[in-house]
């Protein structure tokens, strides 16, 4: 058995001193004073997280950001499109363009000897200079090494000097449960480095909205503007998440923030140690999350797990023996609850080898085991700018593959092509094609290729264009 810290020693026995004294106070019966406890010893009064903070707090860095921006006059006179077509864009001394450093500030976690810092990709997102500055003042310049909008994580560099750089070490974050204790640490509103404390109130939040990975911690310790990037750690002062957002309809905390889990936290760690490349597993199937209607019919207890509805040839899920209509409930013996939460756990594997999955089939219980395999990019993209005289012209179209679906967040789009960009002022702008617009066919010709997509949009002076937005299929007839 793990023997307990002894900040953990010290809270417990302190919160059952606590008890104790509360069941004098106002317990089953009467008590006369001379009844009650005494404490015994200056550790059984005081109830103090100051141990736990001195082992994690020094790990904790503030990070401040400059990015330099182009801006134009504020005279509204000067950004009008009407004034600017017939004076120009560079119109006078007011009308070009002024730069202007912009500052922001964000809190991180060292994790390694090395140098490794981790924060969020928020907080350093379009950064032209970083620097870290740790808590005995210490200050570095920073050089980015990875950052992962999809997770909203990001990892930075600092050269270590010779008196060592304080790490915080990971917890496996499947260890939480609701109610414990946690202590969130960071740089709120730039004031410097301070520590809330308080509870898990959730776990495995999907619902947030706040990454591609929405899997997070929720706690009430209080998290502000500033704290993103910084440390929730456990009353064993190792790191548990990183602190991420709050929901608030104020702009401070009311209670309600979230950290991602150190397991996610520490996949983009192993990337960034890997070469800076992410790679995640994937699933290679489509399914849709087990409601309670589907639950009953399938004859499952309750609802939860992911039906699976789409399996991609000779990807993993069809190599691990899945069968559309199965239920994956599990994923290495950790509970899967909607399709969220499936992705989040086959992500923060390693790809090679595999992992377990129980699935319900026929309303019984078996056990495959899914190869952690990287996506594919077959076919190659082959991005290409359409340009011509066309409607299309302007758009930049690209090959869809598992790799670019998975990139895009596009579960089940393995094939076609997708248009990744629009250029401003082209005509396909003018004709409202959007980023993510997969091209079908052109006069009911399919779209394979790129190359099919450009020697059908240029071999015609009018065009009847099929195109799927959002699972909707849309025909666009444009005639020369």
């Amino acid at each position: 058995m793990e023997t307990m810290p002894s900040p953990a020693k010290t809270a417990v026995k302190a919160f059952a001193l606590l008890l104790v004294l509360a069941g004098a106070a106002g317990g089953l019966a009467p008590a006369a004073a001379q009844d009650r406890v005494t404490p015994g010893s200056r550790d059984e009064v005081m109830l103090s997280f100051a141990p736990v903070v001195k082992k994690a707090a020094p790990a904790v860095v503030n990070i401040y950001t400059k990015k330099v921006v182009r801006q134009r006059a504020v005279a509204p006179l000067f950004n009008d499109p009407l004034f600017r077509r017939f004076f120009g864009d560079d119109f006078g001394f007011l009308g070009r363009p002024r730069e202007r450093v912009q500052n922001s500030l964000g809190s991180g976690v060292i994790v390694d000897a090395d140098g490794l810092v981790v924060t969020n990709h928020h907080v350093i997102e379009g950064a032209d200079e970083i620097r870290v500055v740790l808590s005995d003042l210490r200050e570095y310049p920073a050089e980015l090494v990875l950052s992962d909008e999809r997770t909203d994580l990001a990892i930075l560099s600092i050269e270590p000097t010779q008196e060592g750089l304080p790490v915080i070490t990971l917890r496996d974050s499947d260890d939480l449960e609701v109610g414990d204790l946690v202590l969130a640490i960071g740089n709120p509103f730039g004031v410097g480095q301070t520590v809330t404390s308080g509870i898990v109130s959730a776990l495995a939040r999907t619902q947030a909205g706040i990454s591609d990975y929405s899997f997070f911690i929720q706690t009430d310790a209080a998290i502000n503007p500033g704290n993103s990037g910084g440390a929730l750690v456990t009353m064993d002062g190792r790191l548990v998440g990183i602190n991420t957002a709050i929901y608030s309809r104020s702009g401070g905390s009311i209670g309600i923030g979230f950290a991602i889990p150190s397991d996610m936290v520490r996949s983009v760690i192993a990337s960034a140690k890997g070469g800076g490349r992410i790679v995640r597993p994937w699933l290679g199937f489509v399914g849709q999350t087990l409601t309670a209607e589907l639950a009953e019919g399938f004859g499952l207890p309750k609802p939860g797990g992911v039906l699976v509805n789409e399996l991609y040839p000779g990807g993993p899920a069809e190599r691990a023996g899945l069968k559309v209509g199965d239920v994956v409930v599990t994923v290495d013996d950790q509970t899967v609850n909607d399709v969220t939460s499936l992705r989040f756990r086959v992500a923060t594997e390693v790809p090679g080898g595999d992992v377990p999955l129980e699935v319900w089939r026929n309303r019984g219980k078996a056990r495959v085991r899914l190869p952690l395999m990287a996506p594919p990019e077959t076919p190659p993209r082959e991005t290409r700018l359409l340009r011509g005289r066309h409607p299309l012209s302007g758009a930049v179209a690209a090959n869809l593959s598992p790799a670019l679906a998975e990139e895009l967040d596009l579960p089940g789009a393995w094939a076609g092509v997708i248009l990744t960009e629009i250029k401003r002022g082209s005509p396909a702008r003018r004709f409202r094609f959007r980023p993510g617009d997969v091209i079908l066919s052109i006069n009911e010709a399919e779209v394979g290729t790129t190359l099919d997509l450009i020697r059908l949009v240029e071999s015609s002076d009018s065009w009847a264009i099929t195109f799927r937005r959002a699972g909707r299929v849309t025909v666009v007839r444009i005639a020369a």
